[in-house]
């Protein structure tokens, strides 16, 4: 529930100050800003995907010594965030130019350094936390740093003062002290201030977390490459909007089956894979059921309304990225297969393989992506894009049931028994509300 919780309210105030901004933005600096959330959050899902992943399955393994892991953990977040900001001070022009941001990005970047550095004890927090599978206190943290940034934001639209996308930068920077400090006051008692790394765990995170690290960085790549493309190739600043705001409605979509991994990954690193992989099989395929009997849905009705969506969300302007957005809502269809996939793979001792398998599908999209671009034009990336998610299902697919035996047949059983478990349950509560009317 808390972890539902928290994606839910990530994605739903990222979704309102995506709303407030879009509309207080031009069209050219919201595709600034769309390059800003791309480097930024690259940094830091690459950060939480080397550290955290790891973190928790070697807690799990290993509760004996925790203290040394989780210093361990702390000891390399800090030696990265050191790196990022060393890059940001000396490379971000450069970046920004590749990317034909122009000199606004390099401003933003070096402006939310002290945000990357609160981020440092935020991210270890949430590690400490999820490894005790205390799922409230990381709610509490991502719930007040996106709250507070609603209301920073909102304020300012509310007294109509334009708004500069630095300082935007900065209400985002207070938003990560902010959820800082509260997640600390709530994981806290399970802080045992004890600092004590050790060379033997440094490596064994790395060792673990090292593959984990490259499949962040590439599924990253591949679910931004898209607008990447598009503001290399034509420099369109507002085509880049375009992709963003299409980016944005279909992340409401992908919410379960983000908040499905964080509660699969715990869960699957203390099965004891001696005994063999049928509990992990179990888990995907009621897992993946459950996720497409919500996705499938709701994808199909953005699929068929996609003008309306845009309109009532981005605003008329941005009406002419409704085709970009039929192709996500395509590739939504089969996501939920192929990311819950990558999770599993990584907890049977298969990160090599799904490293390998991101890189292999980020070269091949890139390649579709052009070609598709230049065949196409500016939507020619989306269409690619969606031929890339598909192959890259197939292939997932194919080789997880060689590894663990999934089964097609058992992930549309779960389906129908999910939808009538919804219907019974709305049965019960129609009847029950009835009972207490009639009383």
């Amino acid at each position: 529930m808390f972890t539902f919780l928290q994606r839910f309210s990530v994605t739903l105030f990222g979704f309102l100050n995506f709303i407030i901004l879009i509309r207080s933005l031009s069209k050219s600096e919201m595709g600034v800003w769309a390059f800003f959330l791309v480097v930024t959050t690259l940094f830091e899902t690459a950060k939480s995907n080397l550290l955290k992943n790891a973190h928790i399955k070697f807690v799990g393994n290993n509760n004996r010594e925790k203290t040394a892991i989780a210093s361990s953990s702390l000891l390399l977040n800090s030696a990265i965030s050191l790196l990022f900001i060393l890059f940001l001070f000396f490379l971000s022009g450069q970046l920004s130019s590749w990317l034909g941001a122009g000199p606004e990005l390099v401003k933003m970047l070096r402006w939310y350094i002290p945000g990357i550095v609160f981020f440092i004890l935020f991210s270890h927090f949430e590690a400490v936390s999820q490894s005790h599978l205390d799922f409230k206190s990381v709610f509490a943290g991502y719930f007040s740093r996106q709250i507070l940034f609603f209301i920073l934001i909102s304020v300012h639209a509310l007294l109509k003062v334009p708004f500069t996308l630095v300082l935007v930068v900065i209400y985002q920077s207070i938003s990560v002290a902010f959820g800082t400090l509260v997640i600390y006051l709530f994981s806290k008692k399970h802080l045992l201030y004890v600092f004590n790394p050790s060379v033997k765990w440094i490596k064994e995170l790395l060792g673990f977390g090292g593959y984990i690290f490259g499949i962040a960085i590439t599924s990253n790549m591949f679910a931004n490459l898209d607008q990447i493309m598009i503001g290399k190739f034509t420099s369109s600043r507002p085509m880049v909007a375009n992709y963003n705001a299409a980016t944005r409605i279909s992340t409401l979509v992908d919410i379960p089956s983000y908040s499905a991994a964080e509660i699969l990954l715990p869960k699957v690193s203390q099965v004891d894979l001696k005994q063999g992989y049928y509990q992990v099989t179990y888990m995907y395929e009621r897992m993946v059921a459950i996720l497409l009997s919500f996705t499938t849905p709701i994808a199909l009705f953005i699929f068929c309304f996609p003008k309306l969506v845009i309109s009532l969300i981005a605003g008329s302007q941005y009406v002419d990225a409704y085709f970009i957005l039929q192709m996500y809502m395509l590739s939504a269809l089969v996501k939920p297969i192929q990311n819950q996939a990558a999770n599993i793979f990584l907890y049977i001792g298969k990160a090599r393989l799904c490293f390998f398998l991101n890189l292999l599908f980020l070269a091949v999209n890139t390649g579709l992506n052009y070609l598709c671009f230049i065949e196409f034009g500016a939507y020619g990336a989306a269409i690619g894009n969606v031929i890339g998610c598909v192959l890259g299902t197939i292939v997932w697919y194919s080789i997880l049931q060689k590894s663990i035996d999934v089964k097609y047949v058992n992930i549309g059983r779960y389906i129908i028994e999910t939808y009538k478990t919804i219907y019974a349950k709305a049965i019960l509560l129609k009847k029950l509300s009835q009972a207490k009317i009639s009383r």
